[in-house]
C-alpha cells in the first residue's frame, strides 16, 4: 500500500467524519435557538477520546468514527396519568418494562427549571426543523461540493464541433471488438459528405444548432435518407448534403439496449464548461431523485452485498457502501494515474454523493432515523390541527416511547447493515477500476 493511497484514504475518511459532524451541528444549532439543553455533542461512538465542556454542553470525539449524535433532554415524554377507572393501567409485560426504564433514564437529566427547555415539550414544527436540520446539513454540503464542482472546474459538455469524422461504418456487434476499417466496410455518410475534424455543425434540414444534443436527436430521429447541413469551416458556413444510413446505436435513456436510428458518422468535441447555480440545482434535484429510488431498493441491494461478502460474488459498483469502502476509493483516486485536476474533481463528487446519500438515507421515517422523528412531529402537527379545527381539546404529545421495541429492532439492523458492509468492504470492496 503506498503513502499516495493511504492518504486518500485518511482524506476521505476525514471528509466523512466533518459530514458527520456538521449533520450533528445541523440539529444542534436549532435546538438551542429553540431553548432545548444539550448535555452533548459527540463525534463517534464508544469511549470517550477528547472532550471539552462550553456552558451546558459537552462536545468531544468517541474511538468509534462510525456516527455521530447529540444528546437532548426530554426526548421521551413522561408516561401519561394513570387512569383510575381501570382496573390495572401499568402493563407488566417486557416491552412496557422496557419502555418505562427508557422514560426513567430520560428524566434523570432533567433539572428543576429545565420544564420549558425539554424537547417533547417544544411545538411540533420546531422538532420537525430540529430533526431536519441533520438531513438538512448533508443536502446543504452537497449542493455546496456539486457545486463547487460544476461552477469551479466545469463539466465536460459535448459541442457541436466536431473532434472526429469516422471513415467506415463498424457494425454495432464489432463495435466493442475492433475500431480499424476493414476493405468491406461502407463509407460513413459524413465521410461520403466532406465533413471534416473542427468543423461546426450550424443547422440541420434548417433547424439552428447550438448544442450537441440538439444535433444528435435531428439525426437520430431523422433515420435513413439524404439531409442538408450547414457546417462553419475556417470562419465562414459551407452547405453540405449527407446520406443518412440507419444503424443499432445504444439508446440515450438505457444504454444496453439497442435501437436502430439515424447514424451520421461524427464525434462531437467534449469540453469542460463552467455551468451556474440553476444547473446545480437541477442536477441535484435528478440524484436526489435517483438517490430515493435506490433507497427502496436497499434490501434487495443489502442481499446483494451478503453474496458478495461471503460469496464471493461480483460486488455491484451501484450498491451500498460503508466508510470503510468509501474510504478504499478514496485511496484508488489518490493512487490513479489521472491528471491531479480529475482526481479532485472525482473526490468532491464522491464525498457529495455520500452526503447525499447520507441525507436522503435519514429521511427514512424510522426510529432512530431522523426520519422517524420528524413523521412524529408531522403527526403531533397533524393531530393539534384537527383538534383545533374540530375545537377539541389539543392532545397529548406523540408518545415515540410506545415504538421503542421497534426502534430497537431496527437499531440492530441497521447495526448488522453496518457490520456487513465493512466486512464486504474489506474482503470483496468496490473498486473504481477492475
Amino acid at each position: 500500500m503506498s503513502w499516495v493511497y493511504l492518504a486518500g484514504f485518511l482524506l476521505l475518511f476525514v471528509g466523512l467524519m466533518v459530514s458527520i459532524a456538521l449533520h450533528e451541528i445541523g440539529h444542534l444549532v436549532p435546538a438551542k435557538i429553540f431553548g432545548v439543553r444539550v448535555t452533548q455533542y459527540m463525534v463517534g461512538f464508544g469511549g470517550t477520546l477528547w472532550s471539552r465542556r462550553r456552558g451546558e454542553t459537552e462536545y468531544g470525539v468517541k474511538y468509534v468514527p462510525l456516527g455521530g449524535y447529540i444528546r437532548m433532554i426530554g426526548m421521551l415524554p413522561p408516561r401519561a396519568s394513570d387512569d383510575p377507572t381501570k382496573l390495572r393501567n401499568i402493563s407488566t409485560g417486557p416491552w412496557q418494562s422496557l419502555i418505562e426504564n427508557a422514560r426513567a433514564v430520560a428524566s434523570e437529566e432533567i433539572r428543576p427549571g429545565d420544564e420549558n427547555r425539554v424537547f417533547y415539550r417544544k411545538p411540533w414544527w420546531q422538532k420537525v426543523i430540529i430533526m431536519a436540520g441533520g438531513p438538512f446539513m448533508n443536502f446543504l454540503l452537497a449542493f455546496v461540493l456539486f457545486a463547487v464542482v460544476m461552477m469551479g472546474f466545469g463539466v465536460l459538455v459535448q459541442k457541436p464541433v466536431l473532434s472526429e469524422v469516422n471513415k467506415c461504418v463498424i457494425p454495432a456487434a464489432q463495435a466493442d471488438k475492433r475500431d480499424n476499417c476493414l476493405p468491406s466496410d461502407p463509407m460513413t455518410p459524413a465521410a461520403q459528405a466532406g465533413l471534416l475534424p473542427k468543423d461546426r455543425i450550424v443547422s440541420i434540414e434548417g433547424s439552428p444548432i447550438s448544442t450537441w444534443e440538439g444535433a444528435q436527436k435531428l439525426i437520430r430521429e431523422h433515420g435513413a435518407g439524404p439531409v442538408s447541413l450547414v457546417v462553419e469551416r475556417g470562419g465562414r458556413e459551407l452547405p453540405l448534403q449527407a446520406q443518412l444510413i440507419t444503424q443499432d446505436m445504444p439508446d440515450l435513456e438505457n444504454p444496453d439496449k439497442l435501437v436502430k436510428v439515424g447514424f451520421l458518422g461524427v464525434k462531437p468535441t467534449p469540453v469542460m464548461e463552467r455551468q451556474g447555480p440553476g444547473y446545480v440545482l437541477s442536477e441535484m434535484w435528478e440524484m436526489t431523485a435517483r438517490t430515493a429510488v435506490a433507497m427502496v431498493d436497499i434490501p434487495s441491494k443489502m442481499v446483494g452485498v451478503w453474496h458478495a461478502a461471503f460469496s464471493g460474488e461480483e460486488r455491484d459498483p451501484n450498491g451500498p457502501i460503508g466508510v470503510v469502502g468509501a474510504g478504499r476509493i478514496g485511496g484508488e483516486i489518490a493512487a490513479s494515474s489521472a491528471p491531479l485536476e480529475n482526481k479532485i474533481i472525482i473526490f468532491i463528487n464522491l464525498l457529495a454523493g455520500l452526503n447525499l446519500a447520507v441525507g436522503m438515507f435519514n429521511l427514512i421515517p424510522l426510529l432512530p432515523l431522523d426520519g422517524g422523528h420528524i413523521a412524529g412531529g408531522l403527526w403531533e402537527g397533524v393531530k393539534r390541527g384537527w383538534a383545533r379545527l374540530t375545537r377539541r381539546p389539543a392532545p397529548g404529545y406523540v408518545d415515540v416511547a410506545k415504538l421503542l421495541p421497534l426502534t430497537y429492532a431496527m437499531a440492530v439492523v441497521l447495526l448488522f447493515m453496518g457490520g456487513l458492509l465493512i466486512f464486504a468492504d474489506i474482503v470483496n470492496p468496490i473498486r473504481l477500476t477492475g
